[in-house]
Parts: structure tokens; C-alpha cells; sequence
């Protein structure tokens, strides 16, 4: 279920020229820990052994991919790249790297394999919220929400077959933190993921609309790890829940609001605006309220060991980051409830944006991707609730002024207990006395 691949296939058969797939494995990235490196990695194990049986040659390069794809290009007597995409700024500057350093004749395409409807066809310009954007997606999806063609056992062998892979030896090379440790919730790979796609349709689909605000309650579909490395389509999981909107129309109406529309308003936010994980990304009304109120008296100050370790005075707080801490995935609700306060208990909101994304992109599975800087994946969606939405009101309209939030909208313990039995999410993630 990838159209970059079947891009390349494609190429390669007219060709009648072998087809390699390359990932290139660097050391570290960001905030991600063996949490994240391991989930990717037995991942990949299953990618490897899929290829091995499609007669494709599945190659890990150790390395940032300017250094080693390249090298493999020019080795191989590669005739043409194809990459997918991704809006982050590294992962751009990987792929601006790669491109000035190819053989002038080997052409380059890049394939949004991620979204539905490619990023840059989506929109031409940074999107206001989810109001501007809808209509100009649903308007495409007709033209990109199709099935997939498959990827097919490929005639043409490679001249030189793939180095077999060390995956131990790579899993022991990186140079990550260690401490976070990976989660048994959750079993890498497609086979696993999609497997948690059925349990959603079946199990959890129907209640989606009525209770996916509430933490107690199984109703989300959990599938945030697979998107986010790739190991699950979005698409795929769209083209699967559709086929049941006779049974359940608002519930996969509403999965689909979030997995297309506020997914990809987040991917258009990172695209076109460079400071996606910083304050001066926010709109001018945000930047301005924020400011305004940068010198209010807070009622708490936590540093950001008290943070991680939830010990702060509010018991949901600390339940929600020990949830995250332990599972690798808070509430998407809880996930916005958290960010508020760490701006309501940090000294400024460039600190809560940076504590708030450090412990993201450390502790979430589905950490470092678009949605965790930007998206509100309309209260709790697979537990995304993006930093930038909660602390800078980004795809939000200002509302009643108050103190340290100024016009950002407003979330408190009380709110919360209005919306589910709070006590019970707090014994299940009580800190360990």
C-alpha cells in the first residue's frame, strides 16, 4: 500500500530493470529513543522479508542518506531514485541533500505516499484551520481514495542480491537513549497493525462518534504507531472503515474528519510554515495574547524532571503523563488537557512548547510527526494532541480573555470531570507509591 513504490515499480518495468528498495538507518533522530528505534526496526525485519518474496532487494545502509545513497546510486549503476515525503524540515533537508549530491543524469522523484491527497496538490499555501481545508480535500478524494494496485512478484532479478542484514547488530549500533523501554502493548509491523485495524472495526468502530472524548472508554483505533512509521496506510484503514458507513455512518464520518482532513491539515501546516515547532509559528492574534500575558504570576512553576516524572499537584495531569510514560500513547483528549497546563505551569510559552514537545517526541510512539507539533485530531482521534494547537491556539479562534492563557482556549480539571469519571483514569495510572 504505497504509491512510491508502486512509482518505482512502475518505472523499473518499463525499464525492464531491476528494482532495489534502500533505508538508510542513522544513528539518531530528534528525541527518539529505543522505544521508537525498535518499533521501526521490527518493522522493517517484516518490509525485508516481503521484498525477499516480491524478488526485490531489500537493502539497510548504515548512515545519513547523503553519505551512503549516493555511494549505493553510483555502485549499482542505479538508473532512477524515488522517495517518499515527509513535511519535517530534516527530513527535507535529507532529501535536498541526496538530490545535490546524485549523478546529474539519475532523475529524482518524490511520491506523497503519506497522504491521500498529496500535500502540495491538497493546497498550494498554509490553511487557516479545518474549515479552509475540507472542501479543497473532499473535493480531490474521489481522484486519490482508491485501491491500491498491487505490488507485483518483479521480473527482473538484480545483477548482485542484498548483503544479508545484521538487524541485532543494527539494533545495538544506534546511538539512542535506552532508558525508555518499548512498549508490549503494541507489536510492530503491518501484519500486527492491520490486525489492530480489524479489532477497531469490529470492536471499537461503533462507539467512535459517542465516546472517543472519554479516556475510560476503548473506543479510539490505537493506530497512530503504524501510521506514523509507515507500517500501516492511512489509506488503507479509510478504504476499510468506509465500507462500513451503513452501519455506522457518524462514526466513520467522523474517523474520517480526523484521519484526512485534520491529519493532513497538520502535513499542510509543517509544509508551508518553517516554524511549525516553534511560537513564531502561531498566528499574529496568538503571538500577541501570548505575550501579552508572558509576565503573569503563574500558579505553579515545574521543571521539566518534575514534569516527566508526574509529580505535580494534579493528579489527572500526572495520570495522563504516566500513561504516556508507560504505554508510549496518552488520550488524544487528556493529550490537549496536558499541554494546556504545562503552559499554565512553565515560565513562558516558549518553555511550554519545548518541554511539551520534548516529552512528546521522547515518550509517544507516534512522536515527531506532524500531528504532535500541530494537529487537534478533534479530541482524542489515536492520541494525537498537537503541542502548537493546545499552547498557541494554531486552527483555533481566540476566546474570553484570562490570565497566563490570554485568548488560547481554556482547559481545566473541572471541564474534565464534566466530560468522564476522572477519579477512575487516575487510579488506573496512579505513580507507584
Amino acid at each position: 500500500d504505497n504509491w512510491a513504490l508502486l512509482y518505482a515499480q512502475r518505472l523499473a518495468l518499463k525499464q525492464e530493470l531491476p528494482l532495489h528498495v534502500c533505508f538508510c538507518l542513522v544513528p539518531k533522530f530528534l528525541d527518539a529513543t529505543i522505544r521508537h528505534y525498535g518499533f521501526m526496526l521490527r518493522g522493517l525485519q517484516e518490509v525485508a522479508e516481503e521484498c525477499a518474496e516480491l524478488n526485490i532487494p531489500f537493502h539497510l545502509l548504515l548512515g545519513y542518506a547523503k553519505d551512503v545513497l549516493p555511494v549505493f546510486v553510483v555502485e549499482h549503476g542505479v538508473g532512477g531514485l524515488v522517495t517518499d515525503f515527509c513535511p519535517l524540515r530534516l527530513s527535507r533537508q535529507w532529501v535536498q541533500d541526496v538530490r545535490e549530491r546524485l549523478p546529474e543524469d539519475v532523475p529524482f522523484a518524490q511520491v506523497d505516499a503519506h497522504n491521500i491527497v498529496p500535500c502540495w496538490v491538497a493546497s498550494s499555501k498554509q490553511e487557516y484551520s479545518a474549515r479552509t481545508i475540507r472542501g479543497k480535500i473532499h473535493a480531490q478524494l474521489p481522484e486519490f481514495l482508491t485501491e491500491f494496485p498491487p505490488v507485483i512478484r518483479h521480473p527482473y532479478p538484480p545483477s548482485c542480491p542484498a548483503e544479508p542484514i545484521a538487524w541485532e547488530a543494527c539494533y545495538s549500533s544506534l546511538q539512542v537513549d535506552r532508558t525508555v523501554k518499548e512498549v508490549e502493548w503494541a507489536t510492530p509491523g503491518t501484519t500486527a497493525g492491520l490486525a489492530v485495524l480489524q479489532s477497531f472495526i469490529t470492536e471499537r468502530l461503533k462507539s467512535f462518534s459517542s465516546h472517543r472524548n472519554d479516556p475510560n472508554k476503548a473506543a479510539l483505533s490505537n493506530l497512530s504507531p503504524w501510521f506514523h512509521f509507515g507500517q500501516v496506510s492511512t489509506q488503507r484503514a479509510i478504504l476499510e472503515v468506509q465500507k462500513h458507513r451503513d452501519k455506522y455512518k457518524e462514526s466513520v464520518d467522523a474517523f474520517v474528519e480526523e484521519a484526512v482532513v485534520r491529519r493532513e491539515l497538520a502535513e499542510n501546516f509543517c509544509y508551508y510554515n518553517e516554524n511549525y515547532d516553534s511560537v513564531q509559528g502561531a498566528y499574529d492574534w496568538a503571538q500577541t495574547t501570548l505575550k501579552l500575558h508572558a509576565k503573569d504570576k503563574r500558579p505553579f512553576l515545574y521543571k521539566l524532571q518534575e514534569l516527566e516524572q508526574g509529580t505535580t499537584h494534579d493528579p489527572l495531569w500526572n495520570a495522563a503523563q504516566l500513561q504516556m510514560v508507560q504505554e508510549g500513547k496518552m488520550h488524544g483528549f487528556l493529550r490537549m488537557y496536558w499541554a494546556k497546563k504545562i503552559l499554565e505551569w512553565t515560565r513562558s510559552p516558549e518553555e511550554a512548547l519545548r518541554f511539551a514537545i520534548y516529552l512528546n517526541d521522547r515518550y509517544e510512539l507516534d512522536g515527531r510527526d506532524p500531528n504532535g507539533y500541530v494537529g487537534k485530531l478533534q479530541d482524542g482521534y489515536m492520541g494525537w494532541g498537537g503541542c502548537l494547537w493546545s499552547i498557541c491556539g494554531i486552527h483555533d479562534q481566540g476566546w474570553a480573555e484570562r490570565a497566563i492563557f490570554g485568548k488560547i482556549r481554556y482547559m481545566n480539571y473541572a471541564g474534565c470531570k464534566r466530560k468522564f469519571d476522572v477519579s477512575q483514569f487516575e487510579r488506573r495510572y496512579a505513580p507507584p507509591t
